[in-house]
């Protein structure tokens, strides 16, 4: 059975960390009915959705992605690239522990989920702002005994790898190709987000479908004349906090 893990919206998001965007207002009733809707999209889709509470004092913690990385086999917690969110991992560590052995990424290290993209057994890191050199070697190290290949990928004007370039479910990668160099996915379908719309790589596939951003319609269009079945999700408060649809979620088999 599928599982996604996510965490209602802290009421003190508009706090966020913010490297990026210019700091915005954010409606934070808005944001927490937009959270919803995106859980219930993964619902309608198979996954049982386990939310954790709202951590007031961890204004990004509702990007539950960021703090722990789910494989086949084991849990990697990560060590985040700030400071701020490192208190997030404690609880999603608690309610991660029953369905995966957990590994973690220790200092120097800095890793976030953010920044990988799984490809079969290969792991495709970002080399970003928030995950060093460092932590993708100690990710290497705990993934290898259990079969997975760990590729640095360098990545400029992006918070993380998965604002450039994200999977979308089979043999193919949507990417932004002035963030990321694309021969480091040699062997792999390039689709690149349309000119207009550099944010557009972030899409979560699941169910046969793309959960895709409602303010990129250019790049949804061109997915769906490439063959894919996609939805628009409005989550334009959450992208204030430079969220994304990826970020929001844990998702892994039990």
């Amino acid at each position: 059975m599928l599982v996604a893990l996510t965490r209602s919206v802290s009421p003190n998001l508009g706090n966020c960390e913010l490297e990026y965007f210019s700091r915005q207002p954010i409606d934070i009733a808005l944001a927490a009915r937009q959270h919803r809707h995106y859980e219930q999209c993964l619902e309608s889709r198979g996954a049982q959705v386990i939310c954790l509470p709202a951590e007031p004092d961890l204004p990004d913690s509702v990007f539950v992605e960021d703090p722990a990385l789910v494989l086949d086999e084991i849990a990697v917690i990560t060590r985040m690239g700030v400071e701020s969110r490192r208190a997030e991992a404690a609880t999603l560590a608690a309610a991660l522990a029953p369905f995966r052995p957990l590994r973690r990424i220790e200092a120097p290290g800095t890793l976030e989920g953010g920044d990988v993209i799984r490809t079969g057994r290969t792991l495709f890191v970002g080399l970003s702002h928030r995950s060093n050199r460092d932590g993708i070697a100690q990710l290497s190290a705990l993934a290898a005994p259990c079969g997975y290949t760990v590729k640095a990928v360098p990545v400029r004007g992006c918070l993380h790898l998965k604002s450039a370039a994200c999977q979308l479910g089979d043999d193919a990668i949507l990417i932004n190709r002035a963030w990321v160099d694309p021969s480091l996915f040699a062997g792999l379908r390039l689709i690149d987000v349309d000119d207009a719309e550099p944010w557009a790589a972030n899409v979560l596939p699941i169910g046969g479908s793309l959960l895709c951003s409602a303010a990129f319609p250019a790049t949804r269009d061109l997915l769906g004349r490439a063959g894919y079945r996609t939805e628009p999700l409005d989550i334009s408060e959450l992208a204030k906090a430079e969220g994304a649809l990826t970020c929001s979620s844990l998702i892994f088999e039990r």
